[in-house]
């Protein structure tokens, strides 16, 4: 194998070959920073941080294939990008940011320039970019606009631009022009400063079977992947010794209660299970040849096996006692049929998948903050479980943020956390096997979906459908799911950690929290079927003769609830009813449709398609196509489909003391005073309606 001698690297009129790359960013302990004459890579590994979801290759800055003059600017203009305060090239009069950009995005523009050359080259262009003219970067920027997206073309032209710019920083002198005067890199390359959001969410068919499989991973199988494990740790710390092993080999035999481990048949095997020999060597604590074939002794020893194994004395795996589950045959067995050492060490793996996948389907964080949680991120944040974490997207600084958890989550964290082989980091590797932070959290997704796909037979878990997940999937759809909810775009923002901009929320967590069409129905189904039961309890509570609720709507239900029982005893009389029980009152009700929807404050009864005297209307600037109330304009004390049930009357009542303790303190301005009484008087109005 021959390789062909790079050509000689022309000098910079900027730097020196010994200046070191990385004077902007802070540098890792014994960090020792690649050098400017570095001409085929700068490998920042180790140098300045990496987010543990990126891989190596991110912080990899090549140049490679690149002619020397093309090669030169390459490395002028990471320098310029990774130190901009650098004196070169602030005496050549260039001033950029005083942030250094990320390593990555350095990468990645470095990289633009390899298909720039590639495309003169092809053309026949000269090899110094001055001589190029607008219309040769106009045409290499309608070829790339056929083989990519807007928002990667607009990184091509953000290139071409830079090279006009920072031109008087670079020795070769960029370009003279700009191609595009007075245009942004976003309109040349047609795309809009905040583009539509084209994240697609995880169908519903997909969502509830992969996080309720991930959770029975974590609330089933987990207490035994741990306990084999500890079990397999202890194994392996016992000293396996040649010393008298025949005679402990006997003296195992004979004890009744013992039984010989199996092992899942190889591709080359007849299928059943097989003597797991080199388990039960460590179990016995003799040498991996005591069974060998080759010899006598172990021919004896094995057929011995053989005869324990026609008696029924077996059982597979490292323990015999895995928690049992139903399976799709109908059948039940353990939820594992051979968890031996090699097997373990992937469900080892597979649970961290679990936890991976579960902890990003419920609490809305990014990969990259999901990757960078620590063994002690769990805390109590303003009174309520949460995990911290360190924001890294469009924030240099790397501040540690909060997201609000569930307990099932915090459990996901905490398990994740005692699997992982890293000195810090939860979602890391686990086992023996691999070592570091790295895995690839797509991968992750798809292993863990063959895998419970692959083995359900035996495992007993849901069917999930072939199609792409990835981890920001997640984060869109929960995203998606809270949209109905009340003040939900704030705390959407919130939990995103959206930039700022309006009310906790930026302009793209509306975007995350559109609905999306797989879903709509489902949502639909659940929220009547909920709503419906609910409903369902009202009648009852009325038919018994409980108070449901005051107020005209509260009227009106009570009339519709004797409407559906007078139909009901008259299906019975005529001997039209089905039943005899309370089912047939229950066929009734779904079929009368009663419009309610239920809240914290009071119920709301008004009909979308006959929303006269909603007093959340009047005045109001409808958006196009909405139906239904309008939640934030609702008027409890005065609407008439208003209902206050007994369970609001705590709440309200609540409300006017803590206004009453208020105005009593007389300490407060005029104009707050005058507010105070207006929303007494609101309070009020609720508690006359129900005679308070």
């Amino acid at each position: 194998m021959t390789t062909t001698a790079s050509p000689a690297p022309r000098p910079s009129a900027f730097y020196r070959d010994d200046e070191a790359v990385i004077q902007s960013h802070p540098l890792l302990p014994g960090a020792i920073p690649p050098r400017f004459g570095d001409t085929d890579c700068w490998d920042l590994n180790g140098v300045v941080h990496k987010a543990p979801s990126h891989p190596s290759a991110a912080i990899r800055v090549l140049f490679h294939d690149l002619d020397p003059a093309w090669n030169l600017m390459a490395r002028e203009l990471a320098m310029l990008w990774l130190n901009p305060r650098h004196p070169a090239i602030l005496a050549a009069g260039v001033h950029l940011r005083a942030d250094p950009l990320a390593v990555m995005t350095v990468t990645q523009r470095i990289g633009h320039l390899r298909p720039l050359a590639a495309f003169g080259a092809e053309r026949g262009l000269p090899p110094n970019l001055r001589g190029w003219s607008p219309e040769d970067f106009k045409a290499y920027i309608a070829h790339r606009q056929t083989i990519t997206e807007p928002g990667s073309v607009t990184n091509h032209v953000h290139l071409i631009k830079a090279l006009h710019r920072v031109r008087a920083a670079l020795t070769c002198g960029g370009l003279p022009h700009d191609p595009w005067p007075g245009i942004s890199s976003n309109a040349v390359a047609n795309q809009p400063i905040v583009p539509e959001l084209r994240t697609p969410v995880i169908p519903p068919e997909t969502w509830f079977p992969l996080v309720r499989n991930c959770w029975t991973y974590i609330d089933v199988f987990a207490p035994d992947i741990l306990r084999v494990a500890a079990y397999w740790d202890d194994l392996r710390s016992r000293p396996l010794t040649g010393t008298d092993a025949a005679g402990r080999f006997d003296t195992w035999l004979m004890d009744a209660a013992n039984t010989i481990p199996t092992r899942r048949a190889r591709p080359s095997e007849t299928p059943g299970p097989k003597i797991n020999l080199s388990l039960l060597a460590r179990i016995i604590g003799v040498p991996p040849d005591f069974f060998q074939n080759s010899t006598p002794h172990g021919r004896r020893r094995r057929k011995a096996l053989e005869r324990l194994v026609v008696e029924g004395r077996t059982h597979p795996g490292l323990l015999p006692d895995l928690v049992e589950v139903g399976r799709p045959d109908g059948s039940r067995g353990p939820w594992h049929d051979s968890l031996g050492p090699t097997e373990l060490q992937v469900e080892q793996v597979m649970l961290r998948n679990a936890c991976f996948v579960f902890t990003a389907a419920l609490s809305m964080m990014r990969e990259c903050e999901l990757r960078a949680i620590t063994k002690d991120a769990l805390v109590e944040h303003y009174g309520s479980p949460a995990v911290k974490s360190t924001k890294q997207k469009l924030d240099p600084d790397l501040p540690i943020k909060h997201w609000w958890i569930t307990p099932p989550v915090a459990r996901a964290i905490e398990l994740a956390g005692r699997l992982s082989q890293h000195d810090h980091l939860t979602f890391a590797s686990v086992g023996d096997r691999w070592a570091g932070d790295s895995f690839a959290s797509i991968a992750a997704i798809d292993d863990l979906i063959n895998h419970i796909n692959r083995w359900r037979h035996v495992s007993g878990l849901e069917e999930i459908p072939d199609g792409n997940v990835t981890p920001h999937m997640f984060r869109r759809t929960m995203a998606m799911l809270t949209r109905d909810f009340p003040g939900s775009e704030i705390a959407v923002g919130m939990q995103l950690k959206h930039v700022t901009t309006r009310a906790l929320a930026n302009r793209v967590t509306g975007s995350y929290m559109d609905n999306d069409p797989s879903w709509a129905r489902h949502l639909d189904t659940a929220i009547a079927d909920h709503r419906f039961d609910r409903l369902t309890e009202l009648f009852n509570a009325d038919t018994a003769g409980q108070h449901i609720g005051y107020g005209p709507g509260a009227d009106r239900m009570r009339e519709a609830f004797t409407a559906v029982r007078d139909q009901a005893e008259r299906l019975r009389a005529t001997g039209q009813a089905r039943r005899g029980d309370i089912r047939v009152e229950h066929d009734l009700l779904r079929r009368t449709r009663i419009s309610i929807r239920f809240g914290k404050l009071n119920h709301c009864t008004m009909n979308d398609n006959d929303p006269a005297g909603a007093k959340c209307l009047e005045d109001a600037i409808i958006p196009d196509g909405h139906r239904g109330p309008l939640l934030d304009r609702c008027q409890p004390g005065r609407c008439p489909n208003s209902v206050i049930a007994p369970e609001h009357i705590p709440i309200w009542t609540a409300e006017r003391s803590a206004l009453g303790r208020i105005l009593a303190e007389g300490k407060i301005a005029a104009n707050h005073r005058r507010r105070v009484e207006s929303e007494l008087q609101e309070v009020d109005r609720v508690l006359k309606r129900s005679n308070q």
